[in-house]
């Protein structure tokens, strides 16, 4: 624990000693540009790395004039608040053409409801919300559960934290997507909806939504599609010929969509979209109180207030971008993935797992694939670890397109795998943390975790 509270330390408290400490309002407001000095210096020490492709995913755009100019929108609508549409009708406006730019996108019609979220684990704490209403509504379903193979996010399993519903696990097939049959296997009469990716985030695989949209027709049950990721990449590679398989509205059992605007629509953090196919189920994710001596209050996310400058921005980047534009930037992103994933089939000592667009998750049974992030780390680079089993993957942006980064990160992931066959120091960086992960019992690594988070925010 020690061990890992000094790594913790050294990434994420690194200007303990750089910069003043405020652990009080100060007895006088300091001056504008001193304040703004502060954040500059330290915002631009961290800028380098993802402004030169060294990160996986986190910034998907950045390209500064893009920045500049939803930056601008924001400040101009930064005082608008979507709680009140009466003083600011353009907050709704702005939020009805995302859902609907959006839900055209994804082969919706004017029967598609939502609304602009603060991003995909606020989507989805609504979705899985909303049909656990509307389950105990029409269904008289009081011990709600879903069904999701191992590979949906997280944020799933923080829903059924938050709600009262019963995560029900599968295993995934070979080629690491969900598994249909062992999902209806688990389908029964307390089922409140089934979950699909596309892609999901561990191994960027699309899960077989077809059959899994089979199986929600054919039991009856909502089925919820998780497209946080992929959801303004997907479409686009479908136009440009790549083999993409039906993942939206298309589908006839499904039944909502979460999108991220703030991924590869390249709307400012944080901004998501969750859609349903229809205002039956969009009006169990509303919150309306009526007797309240504060007067009517309505909700329809799970904030009250929210920031109507991100969404100005969101809707701004939208129309910024038009089809051509993600159309251009998805062919880039797509190219250079390929590109990427055939470089590092040929690296002697890593094993690709499984098959996607633009996600090159890789593992290793020859050495410890923590200990090659951590050597990747020291060289810059910022991937994401996976375990369960241990792995890393490099979701690829418009920042990997730039001239030079494929040939380095190749070059630089090589190398460290020769380094790690040979290194025999002791782990550091992030690999015991992500080896304590992989090996602990659950209850363990969740006890240790929080410690950690806490320790964070001490």
């Amino acid at each position: 624990m020690e061990d890992m509270i000094k790594e913790m330390k050294r990434r994420f408290k690194p200007y303990a000693e750089k910069f003043p400490s405020f652990k009080s309002l100060p007895e006088k407001g300091l001056d504008r540009e001193k304040i703004l000095e502060l954040v500059r210096s330290m915002v631009s020490a961290e800028d380098k790395r993802w402004r030169d492709g060294y990160v996986s995913g986190a910034v998907y755009n950045g390209e500064r004039d893009h920045v500049d100019f939803t930056n601008l929108a924001y400040s101009i609508a930064s005082q608008v608040n979507p709680l009140h549409p009466d003083v600011w009708p353009s907050s709704l406006k702005f939020e009805n053409e995302i859902v609907s730019m959006v839900g055209s996108m994804l082969h919706g019609d004017d029967r598609i409801r939502g609304t602009v979220t603060s991003g995909g684990t606020e989507s989805i704490l609504l979705a899985m919300k909303t049909y656990r209403d509307y389950a105990m509504a029409e269904r008289g379903i009081t011990a709600p559960e879903i069904v999701l193979p191992v590979s949906a996010h997280a944020a799933f399993d923080k829903a059924c934290h938050y709600f009262g519903i019963k995560p029900v696990w599968t295993e995934l097939r070979d080629d690491y997507s969900a598994d249909p049959e062992r999902i209806k296997e688990k389908i029964n009469e307390n089922t409140i909806a089934i979950v699909g990716s596309a892609p999901g985030f561990p191994y960027g695989v699309i899960d077989p939504l077809k059959r899994l949209s089979d199986v929600a027709v054919e039991k009856g049950v909502p089925l919820h599609v998780d497209a946080c990721l992929g959801g303004f990449l997907l479409p686009w590679a479908k136009k440009l010929g790549y083999d993409i398989p039906e993942f939206d509205f298309n589908l006839e059992g499904v039944t909502s969509i979460s999108v991220d605007t703030h991924k590869y629509g390249y709307a400012p953090k944080g901004t998501s979209v969750i859609l349903y196919r229809n205002s039956e189920l969009f009006q169990h994710q509303l919150y309306v109180k009526g007797d309240w001596p504060g007067g009517i209050y309505f909700s329809p996310a799970l904030a009250g207030s929210r920031s109507g400058g991100v969404i100005a921005s969101a809707w701004a980047a939208l129309l910024e971008m038009g089809k051509s534009g993600y159309l251009e930037y998805a062919r880039r992103i797509l190219e250079t993935a390929s590109e990427i994933r055939r470089g590092v089939k040929e690296i002697a000592g890593l094993k690709l797992m499984g098959e996607s667009p633009f996600v090159i998750a890789f593992t290793s049974d020859e050495v410890n694939i923590y200990r090659v992030m951590d050597l990747m780390a020291r060289r810059s680079w910022n991937l994401n670890g996976l375990h369960r089993p241990p792995g890393v993957h490099l979701a690829v942006t418009i920042r990997h397109t730039m001239r030079g980064v494929v040939e380095r990160f190749l070059a630089d992931l090589s190398q460290s795998v020769v380094e790690a066959r040979k290194n025999t120091e002791e782990d550091s960086g992030m690999a015991p943390i992500y080896g304590m992960a992989a090996t602990f019992p659950s209850d363990a690594v969740r006890e240790i975790m929080k410690t950690l988070v806490e320790w964070m925010y001490s």
